[in-house]
């Protein structure tokens, strides 16, 4: 529980609960920088769950008693106040309607975690490797602890989507090593020899819970759930809106905004579709674009030219719209680990920043990456996008708190600003030709077509008569993939892995075009009340330096700025 007393600010109650959430999920811990918790994993199990909701909710009776402390009314106590009472009222309801019972996905669950944070914990020392043993000999019983979570799940009709399941069920058979080297036998290649023999047992141990809980999940789990609906429901729909947004979205009007975006964009591509290919379609220009476009060949010269990339972003924008500390420059590119998902993705850096900021590139096997593909969604997980916001916050950290730096994250506020970091560097000329912007305007399509998509499908909503696609009709997960795929220049993998992403995270993929608009309409809200005084540079630190909120505080305090 938090150690906070009658006289604790909101700023120390919220950081009081970051050092109790990695008493109890010490992955976070290891995102964070905190070298304990490089040894453990968490609980998993219902136990496991139990105890981070008695955690929020003394939490949340701690944040009562602080907003009545002399000096809580601060704008900096204030902000802080407002995110972690939002954020853990969110987490709160998940918990409550039993979410974690039904935790499959083919990119976000305990196992999905489990794996990605060896990615991220320390392997300079014999001393980091030796905790690396421990954290692999706790793979099992973590792995147990997730799977009595899905049983119990499966005993109170609590079911994981079939779709999202047969995917996960692959995934792990790929990371056991069943098609090639395992995951995790590949990531102790590199330790030291004097550990050598250990450093393998414990990851045999931890392949072979990865195949225990693969086979229950295909003789046991799948079975069971076969039949149920994909989709989740209005209710549930919203209630992981609220957790992924930072609000209570009107559904409707965003499923109507969505719309609208799609229209425009359309038109705008088609503009730039005729400067590739004259005549042709935004979709046939793509594809010309696949094959005669420029282009990177091979996997490691794409990881050197993305990372020179935003070297040269960050060289551009710093001191002309953005004020860099010298260790907000510094970000990695890397090769996304195989059998993951099709989504390029970041992870930022560690609080002392002695782990820099990296962005991932799943290959998917590829070996020949064409630019226009890239370059926009550079700009969105690297610089000024993800790396630029999240470095930020955990630069500023001590005029803000801990958990404003780090826990309390709203994705739509930080995938909003990503998105609203690619229209940036189309505003400032950083797409100069029809190429490059023609690949903009694909990933912002992408995201319109992720509104419609997923309020549509998980909804059952009717698509509207005007529409190109089966107007009338009531959208289900196979029409969201058919419109998906003719609205994206993407190869059909990633296209039927996002679609699988949007069932297993309902309310996460609107986020990207409700946060832009957030973003885009708090800037216009300051730049109104500033007039000719308004200096964007200004705006944007000030903006980056004040942590997360969720999408109606965002537009507030963006306002105000």
């Amino acid at each position: 529980m938090p150690d906070t007393s009658s006289s604790a600010l909101p700023r120390q109650v919220a950081d009081a609960y970051v050092d109790a959430y990695i008493e109890l999920d010490p992955i976070t811990g290891t995102y964070l920088g905190v070298a304990e918790s490089s040894r453990r994993l968490p609980d998993f199990s219902p136990a496991g769950q139990a105890a981070m909701a008695a955690l929020i909710r003394s939490t949340l009776v701690e944040l009562d008693a602080a907003e009545g402390v002399p000096g809580a009314d601060s704008d900096e106590e204030r902000r802080c106040t407002r995110l972690l009472r939002e954020r853990l009222t969110a987490e709160l309801a998940v918990h409550e309607a039993e979410e974690g019972l039904r935790a499959v996905s083919n990119i976000r669950s305990p196992a999905h975690s489990l794996r990605d944070v060896f990615s991220a914990t320390p392997t300079a020392t014999d001393e980091d490797w030796a905790a690396i043993v421990d954290r692999l000999r706790a793979v099992p019983a973590a792995l147990e602890g997730y799977r009595a979570s899905l049983a119990l799940g499966l005993e109170r009709k609590l079911y994981g989507g079939p779709r999202p399941a047969a995917t996960f069920i692959g995934q792990l058979g790929t990371w056991a090593g069943e098609e090639g080297p395992g995951f995790f036998q590949e990531f102790v290649a590199e330790g030291p020899g004097s550990l050598r023999g250990e450093l393998d047992e414990a990851a045999g141990l931890a392949a072979g819970s990865l195949v225990s809980l693969r086979d229950w999940m295909r003789d046991v789990y799948a079975p069971a759930i076969e039949g149920a609906p994909d989709t989740v429901g209005r209710e549930r729909y919203a209630r992981w809106s609220r957790r992924f947004n930072g609000t209570d979205l009107d559904l409707d009007e965003a499923y109507a905004y969505g719309w609208s975006e799609y229209r425009r964009l359309l038109a705008e591509m088609q503009t730039e579709a005729d400067k590739v290919l004259p005549g042709a379609g935004p979709w046939e220009a793509l594809a010309h674009l696949d094959v005669h476009g420029e282009h990177i060949e091979g996997v490691d010269e794409v990881r050197v030219w993305l990372q020179s990339l935003m070297d040269e972003a960050i060289e551009a924008l710093d001191g002309t719209h953005f004020e860099l500390a010298e260790r907000v420059r510094k970000v990695e590119s890397r090769i996304a680990p195989a059998g993951g998902a099709a989504a390029p993705y970041y992870t930022g850096p560690s609080e002392d920043f002695s782990r820099p900021g990296r962005t991932w590139l799943p290959t998917m096997g590829e070996t020949r990456f064409p630019v226009y593909d890239l370059v926009s969604t550079w700009y969105h997980e690297g610089v000024p996008g993800h790396h630029l916001q999240i470095a930020q916050w955990k630069h500023v950290s001590d005029s803000l708190s801990r958990y404003q730096a780090s826990l309390g994250q709203v994705s739509a506020n930080a995938e909003g600003w990503a998105l609203y970091a690619e229209r940036l560097m189309d505003e400032l000329g950083f797409l100069p030709d029809a190429e490059r912007r023609l690949g903009y305007l694909d990933a912002q399509m992408m995201r319109a077509c992720r509104v419609i998509v997923d309020i549509g499908m998980h909804l059952g909503l009717e698509i509207p008569a005007d529409s190109p696609f089966h107007p009338g009709d009531r959208w289900t997960p196979a029409l969201a993939e058919e419109f998906f795929g003719r609205h994206s220049g993407r190869p059909a993998d990633f296209v039927e892995s996002e679609l699988t992403r949007y069932l297993s995270m309902p309310g996460q993929a609107i986020g990207y075009k409700l946060g832009e608009r957030a973003w885009l309409l708090g800037r216009e809200n300051a730049r109104k009340a500033h007039g000719d005084a308004f200096d964007l540079k200004a705006w944007h630190m000030a903006a980056l330096s004040q942590g997360s909120l969720g999408l109606d505080d965002l537009v507030d305090e963006l306002s105000r700025l």
